[in-house]
């Protein structure tokens, strides 16, 4: 850099001492309007660089005094080569020349001494929010990231026509808990930006940095010392006593078996008695995996009880443990994985397809819709706040496509699939029906990928599961219309079909119509049960990755069930009606438990106008069964409501803490 900068006045010192006492007069004006420019560009160029790349774009002292002596050296670097243009008219000697010369070299000299500090002076560190914008908007989209505001008290107390999010306001738990957020994402932006890889197998604490810490993860006390999730939770209705859990009702028992009734120690066995190698885990629950506790959970009524203390640790497993295994998953109309855990569990993976905020086509058929990873997250949380507990948990997860599927992998068909973008973003498509090619592929940013796990049900071989045909299934067609969309009197004809026409199987079905509609899934056409338990047993809620598509329009075809039968449990009336109150409104709870999850750091999992349809929705629900209960008076009268179904042992009690909407 010292030669760059001498460079300018050594030359004209060469040129001095070769030319001739009277060059032509063009070569005596360009020459030093020459080295003048090649001075200019060695001078700005390091103050320009400095002064694009400081954190502010304010201008400091110590760049306007590197102008000063710049503008010192241009004047004197013009004031001498003019005089030497003189001399050498005059037919000076060549002495006077020289001296001109050193005299010019002297100050290059000191203009190099005094901006020295510009080169050695160190840029500070960019922040995060105006140099990793870019890359932070690679990485999410900043239409969420925006909406981030995080104060969920004061958005409650504002009524739902004026509500807005404002991006300034600080996080509900204050300014620290905020800066541990945007240090995650920046960390995850970083990397993604400079293109880094992760090395090796990714442990609990690293995956724990990228999505954060569980132990934060409580539910959060709001003005009143309580949020909204958990005054719910803790309302009589969700408190119910109930009656004990036989040991039939449990779907797998841990019993004796062989040798092992002398010694009292148990093995974990399925209720078949097949003779598969049994894992070495006894009934404490200290012994067991998050994963186990929630396969021995699984009773006739629930797949976990209320309040279950093992989904903190189970959801933890989910979001941060080692992924050992990645392959696809068979069946299924889009692309699925299977993940495998070193404590042997499993989850389904379903990868980010499309932005959150992004609806659905409307010239698309329902089942030719993508399926969406934040909805089957949404879903298991709606079911919760629902008082179901029928959706098996599920959390989302950012997960490295390199290292935690393409490395070890060991389906061959998947690993075929995976390229790189033009954009260098490692993508892989699978074998499925629908969207499963280079035109519909899933891409990482570059690496790191958006996806749901759900935690898979106990193996087919220990608790088989039974598949039902809904009778409300759709035509899936695009020109035929099914029989109960022609026929209103369609329920009645249900009604004296098995197992319809005995127990609680209609009134589960139309459980499940409520959940449907609340969050817009028309692909219903199958349910599950667990074969153990017969037709006296919960629907499982499976498979609802085509839910939260739309939020500007509602499907009132999904609520057919319930305006045909008119039916329904009274606890889950009641439900409805507790969450159509201000203080347990399902938009606030819904919100809140969301903000669990660990992508919530990276953006809301569902956007205001999808909260927002879940509250116009429940009053939809609402307003169907008052009708059914006016049609029922109207022809019966003021006698028994057939529309009621009574599950509820304590309904006097129950009844003065639920207000009806409206």
């Amino acid at each position: 850099m010292l030669f760059l900068r001498l460079f300018p006045s050594l030359v004209p010192l060469t040129f001095s001492l070769i030319l001739p006492h009277s060059p032509p007069q063009p070569l005596l004006l360009i020459l030093p309007l020459f080295f003048l420019s090649l001075q200019s560009s060695l001078v700005l160029s390091p103050i320009f660089i400095q002064f694009l790349s400081s954190s502010s774009y304010s201008l400091s002292l110590p760049f306007f005094s590197s102008f000063k002596y710049f503008y010192l050296s241009v004047f004197l670097q013009l004031f001498l080569s003019l005089r030497t243009m003189r001399w050498y008219t005059r037919r000076r000697s060549r002495t006077v020349c020289l001296s001109l010369v050193v005299a010019s070299l002297s100050l290059h000299l000191l203009l190099t001494v005094l901006s020295r500090s510009i080169y050695q002076n160190h840029c500070d560190t960019p922040s995060p929010r105006q140099t990793h914008l870019h890359t932070l908007r690679a990485l999410v989209d900043t239409n969420y990231t925006s909406r981030m505001s995080d104060n969920h008290a004061s958005y409650a107390k504002t009524p739902p026509g004026t509500r807005k999010v404002n991006s300034s306001h600080m996080d509900s738990n204050g300014p620290q808990k905020m800066s541990e957020k945007d240090a995650v994402t920046t960390k995850m932006a970083v990397k993604v930006g400079h293109g880094h890889k992760e090395e090796g197998p990714v442990d609990s604490l690293t995956m724990t940095e990228r999505v954060g810490k569980f132990g934060s993860m409580g539910i959060k006390p709001m003005g009143s010392g309580m949020s909204k999730l958990e005054a719910l939770f803790s309302h009589p209705l969700y408190n119910m006593p109930t009656p004990p859990i036989h040991e039939d009702d449990w779907l797998l028992k841990v019993k004796p078996k062989g040798k092992a009734r002398e010694t009292s120690t148990q093995m974990w066995v399925s209720d078949s008695d097949i003779g598969d190698d049994s894992a070495h885990w006894n009934r404490s629950s200290d012994s067991h995996p998050p994963w186990l506790r929630f396969h021995l959970g699984i009773s006739r009524w629930q797949l976990y009880p209320h309040l279950d203390p093992n989904m903190a640790p189970l959801a933890q497993q989910l979001s941060t443990h080692r992924i050992v295994s990645a392959v696809q998953k068979s069946g299924g109309t889009q692309l699925k994985l299977v993940m495998s855990f070193p404590n042997y569990g499993q989850a389904i993976l379903k990868p980010m397809k499309q932005e959150r905020d992004e609806e659905t086509n409307f010239n698309l058929y329902y089942f030719s819709d993508f399926e969406r990873h934040n909805a089957e997250i949404a879903a298991f949380h709606l079911d919760r706040v629902l008082g179901y507990r029928r959706i098996p948990p599920a959390v989302g997860r950012l997960v490295d496509v390199v290292t935690e599927i393409k490395d070890i992998t060991t389906d061959h068909k998947l690993a075929r699939t995976f390229f790189t973008s033009p954009v260098n973003n490692v993508c892989f498509y699978g074998q499925c029906s629908y969207y499963c090619s280079t035109e519909h592929a899933v891409c990482g940013r570059p690496q790191n990928l958006e996806a749901s796990l759900a935690m898979m049900l106990p193996d087919t071989s220990l608790a088989t599961r039974r598949s039902w045909r809904s009778p409300w299934k759709r035509s899936y067609s695009r020109s035929k219309l099914a029989v109960w969309e022609k026929d209103p009197d369609y329920c009645d004809t249900v009604k004296k079909t098995p197992p319809y026409n005995k127990g609680t199987r209609l009134v589960d079905l139309i459980d499940m119509t409520i959940l449907d509609f609340l969050m817009g899934n028309m692909d219903r056409h199958h349910y599950e049960t667990f074969d153990k338990f017969g037709n006296n047993t919960f629907l499982l809620h499976l498979d609802n990755g085509r839910a939260f598509g739309r939020h500007s329009t509602d499907e009132p075809s999904i609520l057919t069930p319930l305006e045909q039968c008119c039916r329904i449990r009274r606890s889950t009336l009641l439900h409805l009606r507790l969450l159509s109150l201000p203080q347990y409104r399902l938009s606030d709870v819904m919100r809140d438990s969301l903000s669990h999850d660990p992508l919530f750091s990276v953006a809301p999992l569902l956007s205001e106008l999808h909260l927002s349809a879940l509250d116009r929705r429940l009053v939809t629900v609402l307003q169907t069964v008052s009708r059914c209960q006016e049609r029922q008076r109207s022809r019966h009268g003021e006698g028994d409501d057939d529309v009621i179904y009574d599950d509820v042992t304590d309904y006097e009690t129950l009844v003065k803490h639920v207000t009806p909407a409206g």
